[in-house]
């Protein structure tokens, strides 16, 4: 049994980068445009899977785009969110979206 102590909780903090809501409202008002509730779909289904990342960040997978172990990509319906596990800050920063681009990190 244990005794006097304390069990300490954090909870990493989510931060979404100007970028990633740029390209994500981008997606979201493409897929709009033929079916304005799949692109809210899309948006609210995406944003529940972020909110997963701080249960198991390193579970996803090493970035494609970067070499760097605290960088990961989640994928979801096609679209590759990449982020960064910022542990000093205890922080998730979402910063990349890609969906069939030449070029997805610009």
């Amino acid at each position: 049994m244990i005794k006097n102590s304390t069990i300490l909780l954090l909870i990493m903090k989510i931060k979404l980068s100007a970028g990633f809501r740029l390209k994500l409202a981008k997606q979201v008002t493409y897929i709009a445009r033929d079916k304005p509730d799949a692109g809210r779909n899309f948006k609210i289904k995406l944003l529940n899977e972020i909110r997963r990342i701080p249960d198991f960040p390193y579970s996803y997978r090493k970035s494609i785009f970067f070499n760097d172990d605290n960088i990961r990509d989640l994928v979801y319906k096609g679209a590759v969110i990449s982020f960064r596990i910022v542990k000093s800050r205890n922080s998730i920063e979402v910063f990349g979206f890609s969906k069939y681009e030449d070029q997805p990190m610009k």
